[in-house]
Formats: C-alpha cells, sequence, structure tokens
C-alpha cells in the first residue's frame, strides 16, 4: 500500500511542480524533486537493512530538501513530501527521536514560509507548514499497531513450540507405555520359551525323548499363554475397550479365575489410563500367580472408596510343582512404574495372616 502512495505523490508532483527544466530555478526544483522522490522511496528499505543513525540522517536531509521544494517550486503540492516524510518518521524510528525530528520538520517549513525564505512563499500560507510534522503521530500509531501484530504472531508461534514440544513428550510417553506393555506379555514368556527349547535341544543328544516331549509340550503352553496375553494387552491398548469391571471380569473368566472377582463401593467409571494401567497389573499379577504357584487359589479385590480405587489380587500357595523357570526381574518394577504413573502406591509381598497365608499378595492403590 506504502508503493501506491509513494508513487502516487511523485506523480503528483512530477505533473503539478512547477517549474522544472534544466538550467536556472528549473534545474534547482528539478534536483530538489529528484531528491524528494528519494527520500520518499527509501521508505521500502527493509528496517533490518537499515539502522537507525542512518535512517534519522537520511529523514533529516529528506526534511531540508522537501523545507527546499516548498521554498522554491510553484505549486502547492511540494508540502505533500514535508507530509509523507513525517508519517514515516513516526513508523521508523523510536517515539522520541520522531517527534523531535518531526517538531523540526514543522519549525522548518513553517520559517520557510512565515519568512518568505524562496518564491514560493506566496502559493502556501505559512501555517501549513507548521503542521507538516502531524502525520508522525499517524506513523507511530502504526508502528505501535505493527509491534502488536509482531508480538502476538511471536506468542502464537512461542505457544505453537510449546505444544510441538508437549506432543512429542506425550508421544515418548506414550512409546514408554507401549514399550513397558510389550515387555509384561512376552519377557516372562519368551525367556521360559527359551528356556525349554535349550533344554529339549540339550536332550536331543541323550535320547531321552520323554523328557524332549515334556520340554517340547511346556515351550507349546507358554506359547499358547504368550497369545493370549498378547490378545489382552492389544484390548486394553485399544480406545474402545471395555471398563474397567468388564474387563478385569473377561480377563479372570479367561485365566480360569471365573468366580475370583470381588467388588466393594459404588462402581464408578474410571479414566480410560487408568483402567489400562490396572488391567495390566493385573495380568502380571495373575501371570506370577500361575508361573510360582500353580494350583493355588487366586483371589481379586476391586475396591471403589470416596478417593481411590483399589486393586487387591491375592493368590494361595502352590499345590503343584514350580517350574517356574528364570524370570526376567522386571514385572514388579514394571507395577511400581505403572502406579507411579497415576500418583498411587502399590505394596507386594508375601501373606503373613488369614486363609492366604504363604501365599503372595499385589495392591495398587489409585487417588481418585
Amino acid at each position: 500500500m506504502h508503493w501506491v502512495l509513494t508513487l502516487g505523490v511523485i506523480g503528483a508532483g512530477m505533473l503539478t511542480i512547477r517549474p522544472m527544466g534544466f538550467s536556472g530555478r528549473g534545474l534547482a526544483v528539478a534536483v530538489l524533486f529528484v531528491l524528494n522522490g528519494l527520500a520518499l522511496l527509501a521508505r521500502g528499505l527493509p528496517e533490518a537493512r537499515v539502522t537507525e543513525r542512518v535512517a534519522i540522517v537520511w529523514l533529516s536531509l529528506g526534511i531540508v530538501a522537501s523545507a527546499a521544494l516548498i521554498a522554491t517550486g510553484r505549486s502547492g503540492s511540494t508540502y505533500l513530501f514535508a507530509f509523507f516524510l513525517a508519517g514515516h518518521i513516526g513508523y521508523r524510528l523510536r517515539t522520541r527521536p520522531a517527534v523531535i525530528l518531526a517538531l523540526s520538520c514543522s519549525l522548518l517549513c513553517g520559517a520557510v514560509l512565515y519568512f518568505r525564505l524562496g518564491p514560493g512563499h506566496h502559493l502556501v500560507p505559512w501555517e501549513i507548514g507548521l503542521v507538516t510534522g502531524v502525520p508522525v503521530l499517524v506513523g507511530i500509531a502504526n508502528r505501535s499497531h505493527h509491534q502488536a501484530v509482531r508480538s502476538a504472531l511471536s506468542a502464537a508461534e512461542s505457544a505453537e513450540s510449546a505444544a510441538r514440544a508437549e506432543a512429542q513428550a506425550a508421544a515418548l510417553t506414550e512409546r514408554s507405555r507401549i514399550a513397558r506393555d510389550v515387555h509384561d506379555v512376552l519377557a516372562h514368556s519368551l525367556a521360559g520359551i527359551n528356556m525349554q527349547l535349550e533344554l529339549a535341544d540339550a536332550l536331543l543328544d541323550t535320547g531321552d525323548l520323554e523328557r524332549v516331549r515334556e520340554a517340547n509340550g511346556k515351550a507349546h503352553s507358554l506359547v499358547k499363554e504368550s497369545l493370549k496375553q498378547a490378545q489382552w494387552t492389544v484390548h486394553t491398548l485399544r480406545e474402545d475397550s471395555l471398563p474397567l469391571l468388564e474387563s478385569l471380569t473377561a480377563m479372570l473368566a479367561s485365566s480360569g479365575h471365573r468366580d475370583a472377582l470381588t467388588v466393594t463401593g459404588t462402581v464408578r467409571e474410571v479414566p480410560a489410563q487408568v483402567t489400562q494401567h490396572l488391567l495390566r497389573i493385573a495380568q502380571e499379577a495373575l501371570t506370577n500367580a500361575a508361573r510360582y504357584a500353580p494350583g493355588g487359589d487366586v483371589g481379586v479385590e476391586l475396591t471403589f472408596a470416596a478417593s481411590s480405587t483399589t486393586l487387591r489380587i491375592r493368590n494361595r500357595a502352590a499345590t503343584r510343582p514350580v517350574d517356574a523357570g528364570v524370570g526376567s526381574g522386571m514385572g514388579l518394577i514394571g507395577m511400581r512404574e505403572r502406579v507411579a504413573l497415576l500418583d498411587g502406591t502399590l505394596t507386594a509381598g508375601p501373606a503373613t495372616q488369614g486363609p492366604d497365608q504363604g501365599g503372595w499378595q499385589v495392591e495398587a492403590v489409585i487417588p481418585q
């Protein structure tokens, strides 16, 4: 837009300012017109490439040239250059130097006309010269608006950067959760499968086919168990998974503990993240119970209190021989990490009293 106005002023001056020529007064007017035109065209220079000191020098020379043009020209349009330069002074410079330079413009142009310096003084009232600096106020207002827009854009960019950083952090957290789920499902089972296959491979050299078949059968059982756990992991990772109570009931039924669940308190919906972590804790505890206490009864309690949700899994001592193999040692650590993400507490250890004495208990308490 400023290019249109600049070219409009230069065009109007070219058509109306007289005399213009190549000698005498006409040459002086032509040179001053060119200088004023260059001073206006310099408005298009980027602020980043022109220091404030250079801008003050250029605009000061422009004011002198515009005052001289008012004095020498015979047309009333000579004052337009002073008006537009004053407006740009307010936009380009800080407020204090802008006001000082604009005041100088008014005084200089007013003095040229008031004291009748040059032949053009009779065409324009001297009061017009005094107000040539007034457009500086418009320039200052435009500069303030421009700075406000830039500040708003900068704030928006900062907010966008913060949002991207937050999204990246959330993605990393989600990746950690998925990695933890994959470990919980596969680590124990794959370790057991590997051990049984290595045992079968070693027994082949001894010719003890009965023990080879036994090791192979255990490996097959572990594979089936891993597939079942993988299905539950996929289920709990889905956004449309069932509520906590229904999901836990289905899990217990599929693991052979259909009547093991006891619910206390008023059932309510809990956040999806809480459901996912509690189901994974229950799955880990049931897997450990099957591995380290085969044949022992399992009891699961889900308590909905006013300020918390509690999941307790207990198993009695084993009634069949234990052949748990080698675990990764990360199951309990994973459960503690899950509860910590929910600002809850987890306790795990032997049951020392009651009907489950000699067994194991895991309790997760998640605040409401």
